[in-house]
């Protein structure tokens, strides 16, 4: 049985990313989604056990109410409710479940908004051992028919986690687009681009992938137009360790297209 994992912090876009995730699998009989909240700790010596036991029961009854809301009579919703480091609990909760994928939301525009609201998303693809599935606070299922896998075409062998993107290929069966943004690129590929493609091939042929090499200066605006044009549904990316290293509003590829895509992103770990 597959297991999503849905974080729900009780904000409008966690609530959306759930009810994505309920229309997502549908059709998949054998599935679990588990809503899965952490509440702070909170270190009071006044704080009685009975106190603590109703914060416990006030987390797991939000909890429930938002099940009620999106379930549409599917009994496949389970509620887990822990006191905790998100982070750390949710990063311990799905390696010790076997959790297949993580689904959540993302909203905010303005810096400030997304030191709050983003953050959590952007550590929880640092720290978890599965995909996470980034869900835009607007958007709506519509299928997931055509993805697009986004590369840098460098040593594609050894650094592209294939057993995680098969996994997704083959639970979702869309049509495979592989994606390369790069302001190098002409009207022939240079040999080594060349080579890359035909390790890709290799690992990826059984699934008939449509290659792309867009020249492009601006990644977001290169795969924003690509998405727009070719109707894709997802963008499946691998992040790279050092770029969430960096400081909090340091540029880079993933956290352009987390705040800004107006499709889902499925970020597998490296």
């Amino acid at each position: 049985m597959k297991k999503f994992l849905v974080p729900i912090d009780f904000s409008d876009a966690s609530i959306n990313a759930a009810k994505y995730a309920v229309a997502l699998t549908k059709d998949f009989p054998e599935v679990e989604i588990i809503l899965y909240h952490v509440y702070s700790r909170i270190s009071l010596a006044t704080l009685t056990s009975k106190e603590e036991g109703s914060r416990q029961k006030v987390s797991e009854s939000e909890l429930n109410e938002v099940k009620s809301k999106i379930s549409e009579g599917k009994d496949n919703i389970s509620c887990v409710a822990e006191e905790g480091s998100f982070v750390e609990n949710l990063s311990d909760f799905v390696m010790g479940n076997f959790v297949d994928m993580v689904i959540m939301g993302i909203t905010g525009s303005s810096r400030i908004t997304q030191v709050f609201m983003g953050t959590n998303t952007l550590n929880v693809i640092r720290h978890v051992n599965c995909p996470v599935m980034i869900i835009p606070a607007e958007a709506k299922f519509h299928g997931l028919n055509k993805v697009v896998f986004t590369s840098d075409f460098k040593d594609v062998a050894r650094t592209t986690p294939f057993v995680a993107l098969k996994n997704i290929l083959d639970t979702f069966k869309p049509k495979l687009e592989i994606l390369n943004v790069d302001s190098e690129h002409y009207v022939e590929l240079t040999p080594e681009f060349k080579i890359e493609r035909g390790a890709m091939e290799d690992k990826l042929g059984m699934y008939n992938p449509e290659f792309s090499f867009l020249r492009a200066y601006d990644f977001l605006e290169g795969i924003s137009s690509f998405v727009e044009t070719r109707n894709i549904d997802a963008i499946i990316t691998v992040p790279r360790k050092h770029s969430f290293l960096s400081q909090l509003f340091k540029t880079s590829h993933t956290k352009k297209l987390a705040y800004h895509s107006s499709v889902p992103i499925i970020a597998i770990p490296a």
